[in-house]
């Protein structure tokens, strides 16, 4: 018996199948699926491998065969489905088996992580004389209260308690150590989340998903529609029936609103699955899963590859977010990911939004999507009023504010009222840029080609690309002037301004900066939440899905941001982000209102937002596209270089774009756009170029490319990083 084995390496020239001998004393254990070590290269260097398939013969020379070593684990970590899977994300995304392979993976894996864990164990022995005080005490109450529950690195952290004590008691025998399963995941008990009763529309899209021969289904539903109700329900039918479910959210921020709920409705055995979680807690929870302990997983992209084997449901909230196609190898699309584990388990996928993508709603158009229009407000509720500023207006009126005067007046009228407001902004940081006033020189990253955002409450320059960060310059290196200023806003200059403004009001700020510690996206939606603060300031990570009873006022300071992108998405972005943040006002009793602050009132998606008008939008924006031959009438594919040697980086991609305009050329229904340096054309010290291929771009053509590409490159492999992309979030 033979084996083929993917080995655990990232080098693109050992992207293959090896084919290795299964020895005697293995034949009964290994199967599709295992972790394996075995002997690789010149020196037998022991190396981890996956098992990916199974043979009685080979063509080549027996005794060149190496043995396969030993098996990893007791069990398969993958699936001949998720070898499946491998094989086709391998060919779709231009990307390596290893890299599919680790996605189906908890890192814990790799790092020989148990579920069995050395605790402490309370022996019975009374302290003496010796160690009848602190804090050998309070160690010793501690472990006799939480007896075998916790490690003696938890005890050490959680109770302040030095591990040296610690290990004295266990030497002396008043304490001892044993193994347990250890749980590390999230086993709070939530507040019950009663079942609804649905209303019309609600009860007909469950209905039609249940009863309907499609596979792939799309609730386009106005902000507040009830669709979390919807996906519950369904929920719930799946465990009735014995099968298992995948709930995707766009944002980490989003997840505890949605465990809250869920786990409010069908108790803890709800799996919780995001990068915010430690290496720990994701193998726990993984395991979990794999012993089918857990029907129901809750989770950002990556939760799409949970071992779960009888999956009945795969519901994805926000389909539209850019934050389900990964950015890194495998540069998958967890929607594209779905369809393909609906095809295998014959299950359902529901798409949910209340602005949904193009490419879908296209889609739709097509018949290929089943599409479920939820027009009205759950409970009754009305949807918010949306106004619109002209902030040139405002400009004549002598208002150099950040706000206008109707949001100003707003502001202080809900605070009267003890309602709560959000203020959004899609961009962090205290000014956007510094400059000096005199020669107009604008401080820029030494590292990456973009200027340096102000950071107020650091004191501090900070890119937001490598994450440098320098003192506040004083004087102008180029000449000499003491003239510099801060230009431009961004979230913790909101946030000044309203203290400044409303210093009765308590203010939290919710961004990149004030949630990366962990579970902070928890702590400030609490706070909000129970109305222990006024004033919610954030980016886009608060635009979506979160819904508080007492929020009665939107604000959008500056909705222009995402128009003005070098993207093709722009318009949509804008829309999309209006329309999502607008759904924050109104969700309880009280009526919402909305305040859009621009300096571009005409503008299509502006317009539609304020109406909550998707379908003019659609129509509007699908007639571009089609004329611009852009995604959904055609593929991009996009490659990217860059290198810290900027000669060789232009010499090689100007080679590879030579070669590739000479293949490309016969075929009239494909455009080569570039080599030419990206409109960031340093990033952490990398120079970086592009070329862009727009048509219609099979895969065949597509591996043919990358082959290309790699095949010109190997002599320079290890000067220049590759990244190809088809249908990129971003070609900045």
């Amino acid at each position: 018996m033979y084996a083929g084995i993917i080995i655990n390496s990232n080098s693109v020239k050992l992207d293959k199948i090896f084919t290795y001998k299964i020895p005697e004393k293995l034949k009964d254990k290994i199967a599709l699926g295992f972790r394996v070590k075995v002997p690789f290269g010149m020196g037998n260097r022991k190396l981890d491998g996956f098992v990916v398939g199974l043979y009685e013969n080979v063509s080549v020379d027996d005794t060149r065969i190496k043995e396969i070593s030993d098996c990893c684990d007791e069990f398969a970590l993958l699936t001949s489905k998720d070898l499946e899977l491998v094989e086709e994300m391998r060919r779709r995304y231009l990307c390596t088996y290893l890299d599919c392979i680790k996605v189906f993976i908890p890192r814990g894996i790799f790092k020989g992580m148990k579920d069995k864990k050395k605790i402490l164990v309370y022996t019975g022995r009374k302290l003496d004389e010796n160690f009848n005080r602190e804090p050998y005490k309070s160690i010793y109450e501690v472990v006799k209260n939480e007896n075998g529950r916790y490690t003696k690195n938890f005890i050490s952290k959680n109770y302040n308690l030095s591990l040296s004590s610690i290990n004295t008691m266990i030497k002396h025998g008043f304490l001892s150590v044993g193994k347990r399963t250890v749980a590390r995941y999230d086993n709070r008990k939530y507040v019950d989340y009663s079942k609804k009763i649905l209303n019309r529309e609600q009860q007909f899209a469950v209905d039609k998903i249940m009863n309907s021969y499609k596979k792939v289904f799309l609730i386009h539903g106005v902000t507040g529609s009830g669709k979390t109700e919807i996906y519950m329900q369904l929920v719930e039918k799946a465990i009735e029936s014995g099968k298992e479910s995948i709930v995707l959210v766009p944002e980490i921020a989003l997840t505890p609103q949605m465990v809250e709920r869920f786990k409010g409705r069908f108790g803890r055995d709800v799996s919780v699955f995001h990068s915010k979680l430690s290496d720990g807690e994701r193998y726990d929870e993984w395991m979990r899963i794999k012993r089918g302990q857990v029907k129901l997983a809750i989770g950002a992209r990556s939760a799409i590859f949970l071992p779960f084997s009888n999956l009945g449901f795969i519901i994805m909230d926000e389909e539209q977010e850019l934050s389900y196609k990964s950015d890194s190898n495998p540069k998958y699309n967890a929607r594209e990911i779905g369809e393909m584990r609906c095809d295998q388990y014959g299950c359902k996928m529901i798409l949910g939004s209340a602005t949904p993508s193009v490419e879908t709603y296209y889609r739709c158009k097509k018949g290929e999507i089943e599409l479920i229009v939820l027009k009205n407000r759950a409970d009754g509720a009305v949807m918010p009023e949306i106004k619109v500023v002209d902030m040139r207006e405002e400009l004549l009126h002598d208002n150099k504010s950040m706000f206008s005067r109707v949001l100003y007046e707003a502001i202080g009228d809900r605070l009267k009222k003890k309602e709560q407001t959000i203020l959004f902004l899609n961009r962090r940081g205290y000014s956007t840029f510094v400059s000096c006033r005199r020669c107009g020189y604008v401080f820029k990253c030494s590292n990456c080609d973009i200027s340096y955002t102000y950071h107020h409450n650091m004191g501090k320059l900070i890119c937001h690309y490598c994450g440098s960060k320098i003192d506040i310059p004083k004087v102008c290196p180029k000449c000499g002037s003491r003239y510099v200023k801060y230009f431009g806003v961004g979230t913790e200059k909101i946030e000044q301004l309203i203290k400044s403004e409303f210093p009765q009001a308590k203010t939290i700020r919710m961004d990149f900066d004030t949630t990366r510690k962990k579970n902070s996206y928890e702590n400030i939606y609490n706070t909000f939440k129970e109305g222990r603060a006024d004033i919610l300031i954030g980016t886009q990570m608060i635009a979506k899905g979160l819904d508080f009873k007492n929020v009665t006022l939107v604000g959008v300071i500056a909705a222009d941001l995402s128009i003005n992108l070098p993207d093709f998405r722009s318009a949509e972005k804008t829309y999309e982000l209006i329309t999502q943040v607008s759904g924050r006002a109104g969700r309880g009793e009280k009526r919402g209102e909305v305040i859009v602050q621009t300096y571009n009132p005409e503008n299509y998606s502006i317009r539609c937002a304020a109406k909550n008008d998707y379908e003019n939008f659609f129509n509007e924006e699908i007639d571009i596209r089609r004329r611009m031959e852009y995604p959904p009438f055609s593929d991009i594919l996009f490659i990217n270089m860059n290198s810290k040697n900027e000669n060789i980086l232009i010499k090689n991609i100007q080679n590879v774009g030579i070669f590739l305009k000479n293949i490309l050329e016969k075929d009239d229904k494909i455009e080569m756009l570039g080599p030419c340096p990206c409109e960031i054309s340093k990033i952490k010290e990398l120079y970086r170029w592009k070329i862009m291929i727009k048509g219609k771009i099979d895969l065949n053509l597509a591996w043919n490319i990358r082959k290309i590409v790699y095949d010109l490159l190997k002599d320079v492999y290890n000067d220049i990083k590759v990244s190809i992309d088809i249908n990129p979030n971003s070609m900045l």
